[in-house]
C-alpha cells in the first residue's frame, strides 16, 4: 500500500509524493508560550512526532520545523499583568515546554525558530503584499485584503457569500463568522508598553498569522510538503497562512495539510471551570509517567476525538508493562527448536504495522498488529518452538517498530540508581531465599519496587526492569 494522508485541503486521502525525491519538509505550529502547555496541545505534538518517526522509518530524509510563538495578544496581556518583561515572562514556559517534550519521548525539532527573531522577514512580506495590492495600511496598522485572494476559504471550506467587504479584525484569534480582513501588523499603543519594534512600516508588532508564513518559508522554502496542527488552527490561522504565503510568493505553499481532532477529558470538553483542565505536569504529579501519557495520547487515530480518562491511563500503563516485559523476557530467552512458523508471524506483523500507518497514520491498527505479534511470539516461546535465531529476528522487529512508537524509554525509576547495587541486592535476596529467610527476601523485593525496580523470577534466574509509570 502506498503511504496516504487525509489532506484537509483536498478533503480526501491522497497518495504521498514528496516534492523532492526521498526528502520531506514538515512544518508544525508550535506552542504559544504564555503558560504551561495542556494535554490537548501535546496530543497534537505527539501525533506530529508519530508522523515524523514513521517518515524516517520509511527511509525519508525529514526536515522538521516547529516554531515558538513568543509574541501575541496573550503574551502581552499576561506578561503585563505580572509586571514582567516579555523575554523574562516566556523564559520559564519555553524551558518547561522543552522539558515536557523530553518527558513524552518526542524528538526535538530540527529547527525551532522564535517568532521575534524574524521581524525583518515579516516586515518584508508585508511590504510585498502591499506592493501587490493584497495588503493595506490604516492608522499604522496593516491588514490583509482577503477579497484580493481568490482561494481564500478553501482550506476551511468557508462560505464567502456573507463576506462584509472592508470589515477588519485585529484580534489574533476569532470565530469562523468573523471572515474579515485580518491584521498583519499592529501599530504600537500605550497598552503594549515596551513591547514593540521600530521598523520601516512603523512602530508596532506583528500579528500572529504572519509569523508562521515567514518562518516556514525561511526554513523550508515557499513550497514544502506537509503542514500539521490541531483542527482548531484550520481557521483562521492556517487559512490566513495560505493567503499570506501564496499571496506573497505567487505559488502553492503546502501540498498536504494534516489536522488532528480535539481532546476531551472524561467525556467533556476540557475547561478550567469544570475542573478537568490538565497540563502535562498536573498528570505527572498524579503519579503517571510521561511514557504512560505518551501511550494514551498516541493510541487513538489522530483524526478521531480522543477521550482522555484516568482509567485510560491505567490501561496504558498495563499495555506498556506488557510491551516492555515482552522485550525484556525475549532478550533473556535462550531459544529452542523451531517449527518454522516464526517467520510468518514476523512478516504478518510487519505488513500489518506498515499497512495501518500507510493508511493516514492509523495507529490503532498498527498497535493491534504489534500486540498480536507479542501474543504469537509468546505462544511460540511457551511451546518451545522459537529458536535463538528467530528470537533475534523477533527482537529486531519489535525494536524497529519502537523507532516509531518509542515505548521503550522508561521514566519511573530513579535515574541515579546504581545497577551494580541492584544486582547485589538480587544476589542477597537469592541467598536469603536459599537460607529460607523469606521475610528478608520479600523486604528486598518491596524496597526495590518502591524505587521503581521490578523483579521478575523465572527458570533462568531473576531479572530486573524499571517500572513504567
Amino acid at each position: 500500500m502506498a503511504l496516504r494522508f487525509k489532506n484537509s485541503y483536498t478533503r480526501r486521502k491522497d497518495d504521498f509524493v514528496p516534492i523532492e525525491d526521498n526528502k520531506v519538509k514538515v512544518y508544525t505550529c508550535g506552542p504559544t508560550v504564555y503558560n504551561y502547555q495542556h494535554i490537548g496541545n501535546f496530543r497534537t505534538f505527539i501525533w506530529g512526532d508519530l508522523l515524523r518517526r514513521y517518515l524516517l522509518y520509511k527511509g525519508y530524509d525529514v526536515t522538521y520545523v516547529m516554531n515558538i510563538t513568543d509574541i501575541d495578544d496573550k503574551i502581552i496581556r499576561d506578561s503585563q499583568a505580572k509586571k514582567m518583561p516579555r523575554k523574562e515572562f516566556i523564559e520559564g514556559y519555553v524551558k518547561a515546554f522543552k522539558d515536557d517534550l523530553d518527558s513524552l519521548g518526542l524528538m526535538r525539532p530540527d529547527v525551532q525558530p522564535y517568532a521575534t527573531d524574524h521581524i525583518d522577514g515579516m516586515v518584508k512580506m508585508i511590504q510585498t503584499l502591499v506592493e501587490k495590492g493584497i495588503a493595506y495600511e490604516v492608522d499604522g496598522n496593516y491588514y490583509y485584503k482577503i477579497s484580493a485572494f481568490k482561494d481564500y476559504g478553501k482550506l476551511a471550506n468557508l462560505d464567502m457569500g456573507g463576506l462584509k467587504h472592508g470589515a477588519r479584525v485585529a484580534s489574533d484569534e476569532y470565530e469562523k463568522d468573523s471572515v474579515s480582513d485580518f491584521a498583519l501588523w499592529k501599530a504600537w499603543q500605550e497598552s503594549d508598553g515596551d513591547i514593540f519594534w521600530d521598523t520601516p512600516i512603523g512602530k508596532g508588532r506583528p500579528g500572529w498569522h504572519i509569523e508562521c508564513s515567514v518562518m516556514s518559508s525561511e526554513y523550508l522554502g515557499n513550497h514544502f510538503d506537509i503542514h500539521t496542527g490541531g483542527v482548531d488552527l484550520m481557521f483562521p490561522h492556517h487559512e490566513n497562512e495560505i493567503a499570506q504565503s501564496e499571496g506573497c510568493s505567487g505559488e502553492k505553499s503546502v501540498n498536504y495539510w494534516l489536522h488532528g481532532e480535539h481532546l476531551i477529558v472524561e467525556g467533556k470538553k476540557m475547561s478550567k471551570s469544570l475542573g478537568n483542565f490538565y497540563t502535562l505536569r498536573d498528570i505527572l504529579d498524579k503519579g503517571f509517567s510521561g511514557m504512560v501519557v505518551r501511550y494514551l495520547l498516541i493510541s487513538t487515530y489522530y483524526r478521531q476525538q480522543l477521550n482522555f480518562t484516568f482509567d485510560g491511563l491505567e490501561a496504558a500503563r498495563s499495555a506498556l508493562e506488557r510491551y516492555n516485559g515482552f522485550i525484556s523476557n525475549l532478550e533473556s530467552y535462550a531459544g529452542a527448536d523451531s517449527d518454522g512458523s516464526a517467520d510468518a508471524v514476523i512478516e504478518k506483523a510487519k505488513s500489518g504495522f506498515e499497512d495501518a500507518l500507510d493508511d493516514d497514520l492509523n495507529i490503532s491498527g498498527a498497535l493491534g498488529a504489534v500486540f498480536d505479534f507479542i501474543r504469537d511470539i509468546n505462544r511460540l516461546k511457551a511451546e518451545g518452538k522459537l529458536s535463538a535465531e528467530e528470537r533475534d529476528k523477533a527482537l529486531e522487529t519489535i525494536k524497529k517498530f519502537d523507532t516509531v512508537l518509542n515505548f521503550t524509554y522508561q521514566t519511573g525509576a530513579s535515574d541515579d540508581i546504581d545497577e551494580a547495587e541492584i544486582e547485589a541486592l538480587i544476589q542477597k535476596r537469592a541467598d536469603a531465599k536459599k537460607n529460607k529467610d523469606f521475610a528478608l527476601a520479600d523486604k528486598i523485593r518491596t524496597d526495590l519496587l518502591e524505587t521503581g525496580i521490578i523483579l521478575e523470577d523465572s527458570r533462568e534466574g531473576t531479572k530486573w526492569k524499571k517500572k513504567i509509570g
